[in-house]
């Protein structure tokens, strides 16, 4: 009796391990997801995405192109706690703020005089 108890409390903490490790692992994510070109799988390193979730965001992108953030609540699943949650890690346009230090190219320079 006590052996398939120990096994059975053995197996509990692996998938508690595992699940607390990837909840710190999503929590950790810093980067920021074009909600509009990004892969499920992408998707899914944000807070409370899973691959249900991120397979949602893709099949309604597809039918409507998001056009803000906001919208992603109206995909099941995602509502105002969850856009919360994520909003500063997505984005609509782009993949995200361009680095502070940076200069503008040649092309996007102020013409140079002729004197």
């Amino acid at each position: 009796m006590k052996k398939p108890l120990m096994s059975l409390m053995a197996l509990v903490l692996v998938v508690v391990s595992i699940t607390a490790a990837s909840a710190a692992q999503k929590a950790a994510f810093t980067g920021v997801v074009n909600v509009n070109t990004a892969s499920a799988e992408e998707l899914t390193q944000l807070p409370g995405i899973g691959k249900s979730k991120a397979d949602a965001i893709v099949a309604y992108r597809q039918a409507h192109p998001f056009k803000a953030v906001t919208e992603l609540t109206e995909v099941k699943g995602i509502g105002p706690k969850l856009l919360e949650k994520i909003q500063s890690h997505v984005t609509v346009n782009g993949v995200g703020p361009a680095p502070s230090n940076t200069k503008p190219t040649a092309s996007l320079a102020a013409p140079a005089s002729g004197k």
